[in-house]
């Protein structure tokens, strides 16, 4: 079953600040996560991925800086700040709430 993107789209900011609170991380590593955790079933374009993280950094919910993979190749990582901890609360909060009136409108009982 393949998720619609415009499920998700409107969560990608909670999606990546829920990556970032499990670790710092860069572009393709957090992409490969949420493709791995979702079974592949979900995967942000590339795009998106950097728009967001533009959007979160100028909000002050993220901080990115450059390190080194080990291997000598540089890469923007990201760290999620205090008030990104906090934005990523409620972003969960709003998230548990539109679950529950999905739930609510999308259920059926069949009449006896």
């Amino acid at each position: 079953m393949s998720i619609a993107g415009d499920l998700i789209r409107g969560h990608t900011d909670a999606i990546i600040l829920a990556r970032l609170i499990q670790s710092d991380s860069y572009g393709y590593e957090i992409n490969k996560t949420i493709s791995n955790m979702s079974g592949g079933r979900f995967e942000l374009k590339e795009a998106t991925l950097y728009t967001a993280f533009k959007r979160l950094e100028e909000a002050g919910f993220i901080v990115s800086y450059w390190g080194n993979s080990g291997a000598g190749a540089r890469r923007r990582y990201y760290t999620i700040t205090p008030s990104g901890r906090e934005e990523c609360r409620i972003l969960r909060e709003e998230w548990e709430e539109t679950k529950d009136i999905m739930d609510q409108l999308l259920e059926t009982r069949e009449e006896p």
